[in-house]
């Protein structure tokens, strides 16, 4: 499916142009001026969509600013979309409104190159084979803000049972202004039952209001590098709702990305489950965190399903518990939990031995799900304290594998030991920082996962297509309203049928589903880099809560270059592995991914302590957050997920600029791009086998630059980076120079 492009040019001495939603193009630069005295500041964009079935209509509301103190006169353009149709634009000049024309895509195409050729910058260059929108704007007044607004209509392809909706909104901040402000709205309503909806580009709140219809949206404040938006969603009207996309760009093993989603209806009946919240009420609890941990019980046990059976065990020195085994979420027991509640009091020492001894050894109903909610701020101090002898002892006390859901609170606790705890169970992990709400994290986390709705999952796929390193590696239950994401290699092509089995009230469910895995498929650029974040997440867990080997740290290095994976850790082995490479002469210094950026600038220190941190601290403030981090990285569903520990990577170049390792990177086809000194490098310069590829270098703008173009119409998305690029491609590397 061809993406949805819109531009903004932004005129700037130092970099190249930034693709934007619509632009705006001054004619001439003022006599003696430059052109990057007068970059056009995008202040605002607002975007409202309306989605009903396959139908889009987009509203997007622009507010540009002119911070020179000239005059400027200029054209504002608009690339349509393929299969779009414009409805309505605004521009109001003098207080008139104006009116502008529609070029078809072959008299664009030549505004586009000659822009380019003007400019000198490639960033429109992917845009070329689309009709445009262009409007005459005088004046552009100096010091002030131009508004528009501009309505468009398109019809949404389906691709293997998903539906994509993609806004334009790629920016890659280098030295112009940021965004000012930039919010989505999109309403979605469609003709079946909605179940998968995920947006894989940027951290969204979806909320669903009934089986059909839901509200997507995302705020934004001073961006400086943002992605394409892109939301997709399925309809089915089966119980279960299955989804997959496929990255395939013949080169290797293919990639996908599978969803599985009960979707959200309010007739929909959860299973009936058992569930036994375990609390630490040691001396350490005192205080703030007791009296957070007792109301976010208190929310807990109020969103208790009506057929539930729920238990409250508390521990310190020992054990005791509310009720023998788990009773139903009647009024009467609930009156008790309450009033149970409401007389916990912190003191003693911390006996996790005996709290999840007596939670994993209640009895159990064969045909409930049994969850445990563990709540801690220590370490365990009675009863077994030995860490590997504890999870030994809780493994055979979970004869029947029941979910363990870990709270940390603080960061004076053993992380690994819980982590361990979640690993075992297929569970999640949660951690409060001193600063953070208790109350809010549980009440966020047991709102997701108060209502069950398929548990004890197995995938199986057809012969024909063989499946290799899905994460996450083991399968969690499926809740109501949720969705389970998986992403992993293939090989083989074609339809496939899977078959998904899982448990209801006690029950086996069988679903199957008929799948089409491509042979070529390129639109999904996203799908190799959410892979490559899942799997890294994956292996530095083993890392974490096993132990470092060489093997390991190769490989997390590997991917973290291939998929622009930043996070201290990764960047700390990036750097030590191109050190080895450059002073080996295996790689020149322009085509180190990271470390050219720095020059000679020293890793920040806290890169290097967190190299130590995640390998041997078992508890403090830097394991929980490697542990937090980790975590997010092996969930990963959207590219924000790629850059853990952003803040940590800051450090001044060597004029003394402040930067930033996670910045100047972008994914093109499936992998990274590195800018180093407005240099684009690709990551599989470095990761090539082949240390003899022939080199071709074209200059930028000449006629072998647009004969590359007219013959390797794929080159585009990698031209359209800069000026400078170096990349591989059909086995060649290409560099193009200014």
């Amino acid at each position: 499916m061809k993406k949805i492009i819109i531009a903004l040019i932004l005129m700037s001495i130092f970099t190249t142009v930034q693709a934007q939603p619509g632009f705006i193009l001054p004619d001439d630069i003022p006599r003696g001026g430059r052109a990057g005295l007068f970059a056009l500041e995008l202040r605002s964009i607002q975007v409202n969509t309306k989605i009903t079935g396959q139908s889009a209509t987009t509203s997007m509301d622009q507010v540009f600013f002119n911070p020179s103190r000239n005059q400027l006169q200029g054209y504002y353009y608009f690339p349509i979309p393929k299969d779009a149709s414009i409805d309505h634009f605004s521009m109001f000049i003098n207080g008139k409104e104006t009116e502008g024309e529609i070029l078809d895509a072959a008299k664009a195409k030549k505004i586009y190159e000659g822009i380019v050729r003007r400019m000198q910058d490639p960033a429109l260059l992917e845009y070329t084979d689309q009709a445009m929108f262009r409007v005459r704007i005088f004046p552009i007044r100096p010091q002030a803000e131009q508004r528009v607004k501009l309505t468009y209509s398109q019809s949404l392809e389906k691709d293997n049972g998903t539906i994509e909706y993609s806004f334009p909104f790629k920016h890659q901040l280098m030295t112009q202004a940021a965004i000012g402000q930039a919010s989505f709205k999109i309403d979605l309503k469609s003709t079946g039952k909605l179940k998968t909806i995920y947006c894989p580009t940027h951290e969204v709140e979806i909320n669903r209001k009934d089986d059909k219809t839901a509200t997507i949206g995302y705020e934004g404040n001073t961006i400086k590098s943002a992605n394409d938006f892109k939301l997709y969603y399925s309809t089915d009207d089966s119980n279960v709702g299955v989804s997959i996309l496929n990255y395939n760009d013949g080169s290797e093993d293919g990639f996908f990305f599978l969803n599985i989603s009960p979707g959200f209806a309010a007739n929909q009946k959860a299973i009936e489950k058992d569930i036994v919240f375990v609390l630490d009420c040691s001396g350490s609890m005192a205080g703030k965190k007791m009296e957070q941990a007792r109301k976010a019980l208190n929310f807990c046990v109020a969103n208790l399903n009506e057929d539930d059976r729920f238990n409250i065990i508390r521990f310190s020195t020992e054990a005791n518990s509310l009720f023998e085994a788990p009773l139903k979420a009647g009024s009467s027991n609930l009156a008790k939990a309450n009033e149970y509640i409401k007389g916990l009091k912190p003191i003693g020492g911390t006996n996790i031995d005996e709290a999840l001894e007596m939670a994993l050894r209640s009895k159990k109903n064969k045909d409930r799900p049994y969850f445990v909610v563990f709540m801690t701020d220590g370490k365990p101090t009675l009863g077994e304290t030995n860490s590997e002898a504890l999870l030994k002892k809780v493994k055979n006390y979970n004869t029947d594998n029941t979910r363990i859901f870990t709270f940390g609170i603080g960061s004076e606790l053993n992380t690994h030991l819980l982590d361990k705890l979640t690993e075992a169970t297929n569970a999640y992990r949660t951690y409060v920082l001193p600063d953070e709400d208790i109350e809010i994290k549980v009440s966020n986390f047991y709102t997701k996962v108060s209502s069950p709705m398929l548990t004890d999952l197995e995938l199986d796929f057809d012969k024909n297509i063989s499946i290799s390193e899905m994460y996450p590696k083991g399968l969690p239950d499926l809740f109501k309203g949720a969705t389970l994401s998986l992403l992993g290699r293939y090989r083989g092509k074609g339809k496939s049928k899977i078959t998904l089995t899982g448990k209801v009230n006690g029950k086996t469910e069988k679903f199957t589903y008929d799948l089409v895995f491509s042979e070529k498929e390129t639109s999904y650029e996203f799908i190799p880099p959410l892979w490559g974040a899942r799997t890294v997440g994956y292996l530095l867990d083993q890392i974490r809560l096993h132990g470092e080997s060489k093997e390991v740290k190769e490989e997390i290095t590997r991917l973290a270059k291939k998929y622009g994976i930043i996070t201290p850790y990764t960047s700390y082995l990036i750097l030590e592995d191109e050190a080895d490479l450059i002073g080996r002469r295996r790689i020149r210094q322009q085509d180190g991914t990271i470390s050219n950026r720095m020059g000679s600038a020293p890793p920040p220190p806290e890169m290097k302590n967190e190299f130590s941190d995640l390998a041997e601290s078992e508890s403090g403030d830097a394991s929980v957050r490697a542990s937090e981090e980790v975590q997010a990285l092996n969930k990963s569903t959207s590219m924000e997920s790629n850059r853990q520990g952003k803040k940590r990577l800051a450090y001044k170049d060597k004029s003394g600029e402040q930067q930033n390792l996670a910045d100047g990177i972008r994914i093109v086809q499936g992998r990274a791009f590195y800018n180093n000194a407005n240099n684009w490098v690709d990551a599989n310069l470095q990761l090539s086998q082949n240390q003899s590829l022939k080199v071709n270098r074209i200059a930028f703008n000449s006629d072998d630059y647009f004969k590359l173009i007219n013959n390797h119409p794929e080159s585009v998305n990698y031209l359209a980076l800069g000026t400078n690029v170096r990349f591989v491609m059909d086995g060649i590397i290409w560099e193009v120079y200014l």
